[in-house]
C-alpha cells in the first residue's frame, strides 16, 4: 500500500462502509456513510483531472466546514495534487498573495464565497488559476457548478498518485506578524501526523467528534483526518456557534472535540444545566493558546475534562498533550511530548535548561514540516539540526511536563524582569466579570515596559479599572501585574483562537501616560 493519506478514506470506506461518516445540520440535516463520502470523493477526484490538474498541481479551496471540504481535500491527495486550505476570513489582497505565491491552478469555492471569488478572477492576471468550481448555487460565466461537474464521474476508485515525501498540502500561517508563509507538509508527515495523534490521545473507533474550528486551520484538519482514520464520525459545525455546540453535544452524543479557550469561554457563558447534557462528552481539547487553570476548573465542576495540548502548523499538530487526572492535578501545564515526537526547552546557547527555566520550545519527529514554500531562509531558521524552532517560551519539569508561557516576541522586560503576558492573562481570566482579556507592553520610562491590560467585561458587569487592579494586587508578583486597564468591546484573534497582539500594539502600545 502507497504511503497516500487519500487512502485513509478508501480504506474505511472497505472497512466500515455503514459507518456514520459525517453529520451536517447546517446542510438540512445530511448523513454520509464512508461509502457514500468516499464516492464523492471519488468523482471530484476524476473530475479534477479531466479538467487536467496533474501530479504537484496546487488546488486552493476556499470552503465552510462540511462534506465538500472534507471530500474535495482527499481527492486531491488521491491524485497527488496538493491542497492549498484558504482562511475564508482573508481580504481579496491577502488571498490574492496566498494563490500567487502558492501557484494554484483551481480555486474550489462555495457560493457564499461568490463575491470574493468573483473579485479574485477580475484579477486572474495576477495568479495563475485557470479553473473555479463554484460549491452550491448558480456558477456564474466563469465558474462550473460543483455538483453537476463531480457528478458526471465516476465513483470508482482513481489510480492513486502521490506518496511519501510528494507534498499533501500547503497551509499559510496566519501571518500576525508579516506576510503568511505557506507551511509544507508531505503524506509522510501526515502520516506520522495521525499515527502519533492516535496513539497519545484517546480517540476511539465509533467516537463522535464534533468538529467546531475551521478546516483551514490544522487544529481541525488533523482531527478530521484522524477521524477518518480511526473511523470516527465527525459532526459538523458550519461556522461556531456556543449554543449550537451545546444542542450538538446534547442530540449527537459527542464524544470528543477541540476547541480553543476562547470558545471555551464563550461556551461556558452560555451552558445551561437545565438544559444542556454533556454527559457523552469524554473529553475536550484545548489548544492555541495557554488554557486558564480557572477555566479548566469550571468544566470539570460540571464533569468534562479538558485536555490542553500544544502545537504548531509546523509540527502538522502534534507538540505536548496532557490527559486524564493530570489534566487537573497538573493544570496550567500543556503535559507530556506526543508518542513520536521529542521534546526540548532550550536556553540561548542551544542547551537544555534546568527543569523549571525558561527556554525556547524545540520539537522534533517525524511530523514536522519539510519546510516554508519557497521560503529557504525562514526554513533554515525554524528547522536546525533536526529540530523545530517554535519560537514559543515555556519551562519543563523533572517530569517531562511542559508548560508554555509565551511567545518569545510577546515577552515584555519591566525593570529587568521577564513578563509573560499569557500568565497575566490566565489571572485576569479568574476574575468573575472578566469575559477575555490581553495583555501587552506599555513603554515606561522608568522600567522601560510595564503590562496593559485590555479586557472584555462580561455582560452587565460592573467591572473599573480601579477594582480590577486592587483585586490584582496580591495575586502575583508586582512586577507583572498590569499598571493600566484599558476596556474594549472584543479583542481581536486570528481564526485559531490567537490574539493578535501586532493588532493591539498598534491600538494601544505608543501610549505613553504609564504611571510609574
Amino acid at each position: 500500500m502507497q504511503m497516500n493519506v487519500g487512502q485513509f478514506l478508501a480504506r474505511r470506506a472497505f472497512l466500515s462502509p455503514g459507518l456514520e461518516a459525517m453529520v451536517e445540520p447546517a446542510a438540512g440535516g445530511r448523513r454520509l456513510e464512508f461509502r457514500e463520502l468516499n464516492e464523492r470523493c471519488n468523482r471530484v477526484a476524476h473530475a479534477l483531472r479531466a479538467a487536467g490538474v496533474q501530479r504537484g498541481d496546487r488546488v486552493a479551496l476556499l470552503l465552510m466546514n462540511g462534506a465538500e471540504f472534507v471530500e474535495s481535500f482527499f481527492a486531491v491527495a488521491k491524485i497527488g495534487a496538493v491542497n492549498v486550505p484558504l482562511n475564508w476570513r482573508l481580504v481579496a489582497d491577502e488571498l490574492e498573495f496566498i494563490l500567487k505565491d502558492s501557484g494554484a491552478t483551481v480555486l474550489l469555492y462555495a457560493e457564499n464565497f461568490a463575491p470574493m471569488a468573483a473579485e479574485l478572477q477580475r484579477r486572474a492576471g495576477k495568479t495563475d488559476l485557470r479553473s473555479w468550481v463554484q460549491v452550491g448555487g448558480e456558477a456564474p460565466g466563469f465558474a462550473i457548478g460543483y455538483a453537476a461537474w463531480a457528478g458526471a464521474m465516476p465513483a470508482d476508485e482513481p489510480e492513486p498518485a502521490g506518496s511519501e515525501d510528494d507534498l499533501l498540502f500547503i497551509m499559510y500561517t496566519s501571518g500576525t506578524t508579516g506576510l503568511p508563509k505557506g507551511v509544507m507538509h508531505s503524506h509522510r508527515t501526515v502520516f506520522w501526523s495521525a499515527l502519533n495523534v492516535t496513539a497519545t490521545a484517546d480517540f476511539h473507533y465509533k467516537d463522535r467528534y464534533l468538529v467546531a474550528l475551521p478546516l483551514f486551520h490544522v487544529g481541525a484538519l488533523m482531527p478530521s483526518l484522524c477521524c477518518v482514520y480511526v473511523g470516527c464520525t465527525q459532526v459538523v459545525l458550519k461556522a461556531f456557534d456556543p449554543k449550537a455546540a451545546w444542542e450538538l453535544i446534547r442530540e449527537e452524543k459527542i464524544s470528543t472535540t477541540l476547541l480553543v479557550p476562547a470558545m471555551l469561554q464563550f461556551m461556558q457563558g452560555v451552558y445551561d444545566p437545565a438544559v444542556h447534557d454533556a454527559r457523552t462528552l469524554r473529553w475536550v481539547l484545548c489548544g492555541a493558546a495557554p488554557v486558564p487553570v480557572s477555566l479548566i476548573e469550571a468544566y470539570a465542576a460540571i464533569g468534562v475534562e479538558v485536555h490542553q495540548l500544544y502545537g504548531l502548523t509546523e509540527s502538522c499538530g502534534p507538540g505536548c498533550l496532557i490527559m486524564g487526572e493530570d489534566a487537573l492535578t497538573r493544570a496550567g501545564s500543556t503535559g507530556r511530548a506526543y508518542f513520536y515526537t521529542d521534546v526540548r526547552v532550550v536556553g540561548v546557547d542551544g542547551r537544555d535548561c534546568a527543569p523549571g527555566e525558561p527556554g525556547e520550545v524545540v520539537l522534533r519527529g517525524p511530523h514536522n514540516m519539510l519546510g516554508y514554500w519557497n521560503r529557504p531562509d525562514a526554513t533554515a531558521q525554524a528547522l536546525r539540526a533536526g529540530w523545530l524552532h517554535t519560537g514559543d517560551v515555556g519551562t519543563m519539569d523533572a517530569d517531562g511536563f511542559v508548560t508554555i508561557r509565551d511567545r518569545m516576541k510577546d515577552m515584555l522586560i519591566s525593570g529587568g524582569e521577564n513578563v509573560f503576558p499569557a500568565e497575566v492573562e490566565n489571572l485576569l481570566l479568574g476574575h468573575p466579570a472578566v469575559a477575555d482579556a490581553a495583555v501587552i507592553g506599555l513603554p515606561s520610562p522608568k522600567w522601560g515596559e510595564v503590562p496593559l491590560a485590555v479586557i472584555v467585561g462580561k455582560k452587565d458587569a460592573a467591572l473599573t479599572e480601579a477594582g480590577l487592579l486592587d483585586w490584582c494586587r496580591g495575586r502575583l508578583a508586582g512586577y507583572k501585574l498590569p499598571k493600566v486597564v484599558t476596556f474594549v468591546d472584543e479583542i481581536p484573534r486570528n481564526p485559531s483562537g490567537k490574539i493578535l497582539k501586532r493588532v493591539l500594539r498598534e491600538r494601544f502600545g505608543t501610549r505613553l501616560n504609564a504611571p510609574e
